[in-house]
Formats: structure tokens, sequence, C-alpha cells
């Protein structure tokens, strides 16, 4: 018998150019394989529909998502109220096939128990109020920071409201636990990412430049290329590229005071898995520790060292291959040590042991498959 299964995505899946787009896509793409009859419904905010996605699915849906200011709630927290669509509920309601909601954004008719009766599995992307938390921690601007405070608010009142309404897959085990304690989840378990890579490619040898990569867009991903600059690089005699998509001018101007370092705007993906591969070290600290940083995994498949803080690891089950510093002092004494070592096999075995024991597409789509029929 045919198994069918909706997916409702925060976002349109394809290209999975983004961080947020790429465990949707992969996770479509392996259940396809293994016989998964895909109903997919998907929010955009901009994105257009694309053909690829039809290759694998047996209906696609797009919903638009309400526009800020007009789709806020005093209640509900606006990447769920702007997701808010009653076609998507009459389309849910047509048959009774499971439901798997990719992220607390496609949460609201479990929220307002609308879908009583169904099985509804949830994808835990983040431990959304602390990620929008850590956003106004490091946000500037005051309209902004009063945003991401607001947010995070009614956002931890609602993942409180949600956590036993439904079986959750978070992706990683420190989101795992703090669902489990803080929100008494008992439907629970942690479910790795799904990924573009499934091998090592990392090139034996020696680089000849530390690199920091991200959407530089992202104010803690700005903060950490800003303290990589100023406290880290700043005075030893180490080549430092920044690198990712749409940087202020402030950093702009930073990355360009100092003769070892310099800034990449907007490559394009080839260009940047080019950096990521030439790079003798892929230098990553992170200033958030829910989820799961798959720029990180990007550089462990494809890249030569990673020298990373606890934050950027937490729960990620990968500590063993990376260099740990949290200190300014740490990341010096580790870049100008880790810049005269070569990469050798051995360093990459170990990845593709490590690695593929947790994040194995088939393996863990199979595991899906178990749980959700």
């Amino acid at each position: 018998m045919d198994k069918h299964l909706h997916i409702i995505t925060l976002d349109v899946p394809w290209p999975a150019d983004y961080g947020g787009v790429v465990d949707l896509f992969y996770k479509i793409v392996s259940l396809h394989k293994l016989g998964i009859k895909i109903h997919l419904h998907c929010f955009s905010g901009g994105r257009a529909p694309q053909d690829e996605l039809d290759k694998y699915c047996e209906t696609v849906t797009y919903y638009s998502r309400k526009k800020f200011p007009s789709g806020l709630s005093l209640i509900i927290p606006y990447i769920v109220s702007s997701r808010i669509n009653k076609e998507l509920l009459m389309n849910l309601q047509k048959d009774d096939y499971p439901i798997l909601m990719e992220g607390v954004h496609c949460t609201y008719y479990l929220y307002n128990n609308a879908l009583k009766g169904r099985k509804v599995f949830v994808r835990l992307h983040n431990v959304e109020f602390s990620y929008y938390r850590k956003l106004a921690e490091h946000e500037n601007n005051f309209l902004k920071k009063c945003y991401f405070r607001t947010e995070s608010f009614l956002l931890k009142r609602y993942e409180k409201k949600i956590a036993q309404k439904a079986t959750f897959w978070p992706v990683s085990i420190h989101d795992t636990e703090l669902y489990k304690n803080l929100f008494g989840a008992k439907q629970i378990d942690f479910l790795p990412v799904f990924l573009p890579w499934n091998e090592v490619y990392a090139q034996h040898g020696k680089g000849c430049f530390c690199l920091y990569h991200g959407n530089l867009s992202v104010n803690e991903n700005e903060k950490a290329a800003v303290w990589l600059l100023s406290a880290v690089f700043n005075d030893i005699n180490v080549p430092l590229v920044i690198a990712g998509k749409n940087p202020s001018e402030s950093l702009e101007k930073l990355a360009h005071v100092n003769n070892n370092t310099c800034l990449v705007s907007n490559p394009t993906d080839k260009e940047m898995q080019d950096l990521i591969k030439k790079a003798q070290i892929n230098i990553l600290p992170s200033f958030n520790n829910t989820g799961v940083k798959l720029k990180l995994l990007n550089a462990l498949y494809n890249g030569r060292f990673c020298l990373v803080n606890e934050a950027a690891v937490e729960g990620a089950a990968i500590d063993d291959l990376c260099c740990i510093a949290n200190t300014a002092a740490d990341f010096k004494k580790w870049a100008t040590a880790l810049y005269e070592q070569s990469f050798n096999e051995e360093e990459a075995e170990k990845r593709q042991q490590i690695l593929s024991a947790s994040y194995n597409n088939d393996k863990n789509a199979r595991q899906l498959i178990a749980w959700i029929f």
C-alpha cells in the first residue's frame, strides 16, 4: 500500500541555497527515494515556484506568507501568524494522511487543535525563542531589537503550549534536552539534519588563508566577523577572508583595515565552495547554541581544519572533528598553529567515520518512515 505524507515547509525548499532549507529539500529527496508519496505545502515570502520539486512530490501547493505588519499578532509569534492560511487547513482536511510540519513556523493548526485525531509531527530547526533572544542581544537597531525581544517572549509561551501536542524531531541533542527539561516534551527524538554531502572531500596538504563565511546580513554573523577582525586577526600574521551575503558598509571597511584581512561580498555558491575547499582553516565561532550549524558541516565535508567555539558544536556530535577555542587568545593560538600544519588522509578518514555515523540520509529517512508509519 502506498504511504502518503503531507509536508508543510516554512519556505520554498529549492534552490537549497541557505541553511534553513537544506534539511527540508534533502529530506524530501530521501523520502521520495524510499517510495513515500509526498504532498508538499510551501509558504513563500518571495521565492518563486520551482519545477524541481515536482520530481519528488505527488502534489506541490504554494501559499503566500502575510507581509509585515499585516501578519502581526499580540498573541501568536509573527513567524507563525504570518503563515496562517485557511486554504492550507482545507487541503490537509481532504484526507487522513500524516502531517510533518517543518519548523515551529508551520504549527498554527496544531496550536489551535484544528487537526485533532491526526498524526502530526514537528521538525524543530531551532529552539526558536532562544534563537530570537540571541538575535535581540546582538541587534543595534532599536526597533529591530524590540521586535526580536517581543518575538522571543511570544515564542517561549507558544512553544510551551505546543510541546505536548505532537511528536518533535529536533536537529540537535542540545535542543532535544532543552525541550524536555523546559517544556516537558515527552514525544521527542533527535534526528540529524539531511545534507547534500555524504563523503568527505577535504583536500590534503595546506591552504593559504583562513575563512569565515555566512550570511553577513544576519546580525550574529556580522558580530562574529567583526570579532574575528578586531580581536583575533588584528595582530597575528595569518590571512583571513570573510565571505558572505550582503555585508554592511562598516564591515567592508573594517575588513580592509589590516593588510592580512579582506572581504568577498556575495560570492556565488560555486565561488563559496571553492573558498571553503581552498582555505587552510574554516574558522566559525558562533554566538548561538541552538540548532545545528550547516556551514560548519559543509566545512567538515569539504574543507580542511575547522576552528570553532563550544556554542558552534553543541549538540551536533562533531566535537572531536574540530579544534575548540573560546577566547580571542585561544583563537589566535590555534589559528597560528593550525596554519602551519598539513591536513592528511588520516584526519579525513576520521571525519568520514564520525560524520557518516550520524549524517546518513538513507538511514535517517528510514528511521523517519518507521516513526511516522
